[in-house]
């Protein structure tokens, strides 16, 4: 090539050095100001033109007059630097030199414009259509890219069963596709790549294509890149319906032997995508990697994260040198398995970490820990590459789902998300529907991207009509720390959710104008505090740990935009609550939540929450508040239409006075198993449309005035295992859709009143109470009786902090 020929960047080299003469000797006021000036001002536009012959000649065949313009060209410029190096050797008063070399900078000047206007332009254009016609070959070649297996590095950690359960995952019969899902960061690529290059797996798949088909994938420039792979010639296709079919009968072709497609990277959207490639070929397999899940395809292998062996393997390979020599500072253990911990088990944070510690001194090392002990999170380091990784599955979501996404880090870490907390929230702060159903279906996103997991209690807890608080989001911690990293960014005054660990009574003293508050605490907590400004305040969490009592702060009285109060205990026995008279000065309070509390002065206050319209007590110990309350509720809550008691063990009875909220549409009264009976009053809540009991073991009968509920339509009374008969005027539930009575094995008869439950389409329960539906079941032509499986799961128990 001719930039070899003439000594690789020999012009670059030779037009450099007489540059540096040329403006050296310039400076000098007193010798060829004006010539020089000349030659530096040609010299420095010809550099580009230099430049760009050396760049396109690199892998460039030369003929013998590109030789010789080379040669001539790198000749004319040495010439040139001869020529400035006598210049700068002229003494300042030998006025005859002066004038001698005057004239040859004149001269070498002339030659310099006059070749390269001529010479040089021509081999410009010269190189410029040989270029273009390599470039077009080799363009078309790249266009298709290619469908070899890409290696694996030398070290793999973590991987020996996820390879070994991923190909008897790929070899089940009957699946045709298998998704490999994981977040980004963990090694899916990866693992796809071990599995191809596994000999057993080689051995099986004679032809296997590794495609990467990322976020915009090109469905005719993939089909194209495998013809290519089997250096078939390559077709031109009309359409991407053209181009499928043709794959399909190509294939069939070269199927003698069982085929595997890799579709390595496949972005949410792109299930149509794989849909495409999914043809009646006995003996071929598409393996798709990604980290979103796609339900509608046959199999997904979930890949998990590196337990604590290997993530310090795999620490240890990329923060200690491999090459023998040794660094200046060896953390002790201790340092390092607090390193690794503050990883989570990610193989990317592992790696990035890793790296970035590596050689580094005692300080760097222990100032890294120090930072994460103090809420800084993972990603403030200056290695973005760990960021950047999972930021890109942060751009994907839609903006409402990002949003939700972020309040998720209002949670403490480690702890089970309560899904009606989530849906409390969401509701008010974007609009989405009362039911659940948008709430439910942002979940269920954000689960499918890998995001989050859900944990559903009861099989049928996707169920909108289901009691959610006992279904919960369970969120990685280091997807926790990306959610809290991103709600962090920009000036504290202007961010839209705040989330503050409270430590010796600090709180922001400035403006702050976020619309969701959460504040983590101890029994440090002060709260006489009054000049904290929270005026868009919209919900506010308050999240205790190891303390007996609080009391409501005070600057709660001036949120006036407040419509979502959750207050959750993580300590092991419920802390009392007090000061209950201040949410009266609440005017946008909407909703309450409170976990895990102690409430005995409700009965005794005056408080009116006139705009209240949905209260929930978990795992509360309400007992005394609801003695004696009879002609409380009603003004206390004139305007509620949704109670949900859960847990609550000291629960013995229902205040009678509960009977008229009039507005009420649904009670969810569950897992309260000393809850003896219902107030024969129930059947005033005219406006009922929803009565849960789920699991009120102690529960014997339900009030006969049931029967005046005409708007209930779903009745739940599940697992209450000593309810020995309904209602006689069970019949009159002219609105009643679905009943859920599973584990109701003191049931052994219905009152013959059941056959005029003409809306009755569901009937959830076990077999034996299957069968005492039979004989109704000619009056009930439209009923449809599911016969479930009792539920014996425990994931509803909350983690609680000693």
């Amino acid at each position: 090539m001719a930039a070899a020929l003439v000594g690789g960047s020999a012009l670059g080299a030779a037009l450099g050095e007489i540059l540096k003469g040329a403006l050296q000797v310039k400076d000098d006021a007193v010798k060829f100001t004006s010539n020089l000036d000349n030659v530096t001002t040609t010299l420095q536009s010809i550099k580009p033109a230099i430049d760009d012959i050396e760049k396109s000649n690199r892998g460039l065949a030369c003929s013998d007059e590109d030789t010789k313009v080379f040669t001539d060209l790198t000749n004319l410029l040495h010439k040139g630097e001869e020529l400035v190096i006598k210049c700068s050797k002229i003494k300042s008063w030998n006025y005859c030199k002066r004038y001698l070399y005057a004239k040859k900078l004149i001269k070498f000047h002339n030659s310099l414009k006059s070749f390269f206007q001529i010479n040089v332009q021509a081999q410009l254009l010269s190189d410029s259509r040989r270029s273009l016609a390599n470039q077009n070959s080799s363009n078309r070649r790249a266009s298709f890219g290619s469908c070899e297996v890409p290696g694996v590095s030398d070290f793999i950690v973590g991987f020996d069963v996820p390879l070994k359960e991923l190909k008897m995952e790929l070899q089940r019969d009957g699946i045709s596709v298998v998704v490999l899902s994981a977040p980004g960061g963990c090694g899916k690529t990866t693992l796809a790549k071990m599995l191809c290059h596994n000999e057993e797996v080689k051995g099986i798949y004679k032809d296997i294509f590794f495609v990467n088909v990322s976020k915009t994938p090109n469905l005719k420039v993939i089909i194209q890149t495998i013809y290519r792979h089997k250096d078939h010639p390559v077709p031109e296709f009309q359409s991407d319906e053209g181009a499928i079919d043709q794959l399909e009968h190509f294939l069939k072709q070269i199927a003698q032997h069982p085929v595997l497609l890799v579709l390595d990277d496949v972005w949410s959207g792109s299930e149509s995508l794989i849909q495409n490639f999914m043809f009646a070929i006995s003996r071929y397999k598409i393996l798709v990697t990604s980290r979103f899940v796609f339900p509608r395809f046959d199999s997904t292998y979930k890949l998990k994260l590196l337990n604590d062996k290997e993530a310090m393997a795999l620490f240890r390979h990329s923060a200690f040198r491999q090459d023998g020599r040794s660094s200046s500072f060896v953390p002790d253990d201790d340092l390092v398995n607090e390193i690794v911990r503050g990883c989570r088990g990610f193989p990317l944070a592992l790696k990035v970490v890793g790296r970035s510690l590596c050689g580094q001194p005692a300080v760097i090392w222990k100032t890294t820990l120090k930072r994460w002990s103090e809420g800084l999170s993972i990603f403030s380091s200056s290695n973005n590459d760990l960021l950047d990784c999972l930021q890109t599955s942060l751009n994907a979501l839609d903006e409402r789902v990002k949003e939700c996404y972020l309040d998720l880090g209002s949670f403490p870490e480690d702890e089970k998300i309560p899904v009606a907390a989530l849906m409390d929230m969401w509701v008010e702060l974007y609009n989405l529907d009362e039911d659940g159903m948008d709430a439910l279906t942002i979940l269920h996103d954000l689960s499918d991207r890998n995001l989050v997991n859900l944990v559903f209690t009861r099989n049928d807890a996707r169920d909108v009509d289901v009691c959610n608080n006992e279904d919960f989001v369970v969120q990685h911690d280091l997807l926790r720390d990306l959610a809290i990293h991103q709600s962090r960014e920009g000036p504290i005054e202007q961010r839209k959710r705040l989330i503050i660990d409270i430590r010796e009574n600090y709180l922001p003293t400035q403006p702050i104008h976020a619309r969701l508050l959460s504040i983590s605490t101890d029994e440090t907590f002060c709260s006489s505090w009054k000049n904290v400004q929270l005026p868009a305040v919209e919900v506010l969490i308050l999240k205790y740990f190891r303390a007996n009592n609080y009391s409501f702060p005070e600057f709660m009285e001036k949120m006036d935009q407040l419509k979502v109060l959750i207050i959750i205990n993580y300590y092991f026995r419920p802390a009392e609550l007090r000061n209950f008279p201040l949410l009266g000065s609440l005017s946008s309070l909407r909703r309450i939540r409170l976990e895990h509390v102690s409430i005995s002065t409700l009965s005794e206050c005056t408080l009116q929450l006139r705009n209240l319209l949905k209260i929930s007590l978990i795992m509360c110990e309400i007992g005394e508040a609801f003695r004696n309350c009879s002609t409380q509720i009603p003004q206390m809550l004139p305007n509620v239409v949704e109670i949900d008691i859960d847990c609550c063990n000291d629960l013995v009875e229902l205040p009678p006075g509960l009977c008229d909220a009039v507005h009420l549409k649904k009670l969810s009264i569950t897992n309260c198993h000393e809850l003896g009976a219902l107030p024969e009053g129930l059947g005033k809540l005219a406006n009922l449309e929803v009565l849960r009991l789920h699991d009120c073991t102690h529960l014997s009968e339900l009030p006969e005035s049931i029967g005046s509920l005409h708007k209930l339509s779903f009745l739940d009374i599940s697992n209450c295992i000593s309810m020995s008969k309904l209602p006689k005027r069970m019949g009159e539930l002219c609105g009643l859709r679905k009943l859920d009575m599973r584990g109701c094995h003191g049931l052994r008869e219905l009152p013959p009143s059941v056959k005029d439950l003409g809306q009755l389409k569901d009937v959830i329960c076990d077999e034996e109470r299957a069968y005492l539906w039979k004989p109704y079941q000619i009056h009930l032509p439209n009923l449809k009786i599911n016969v479930r499986r009792e539920d014996n799961n425990l994931n509803w128990l909350p983690k609680l902090h000693f």
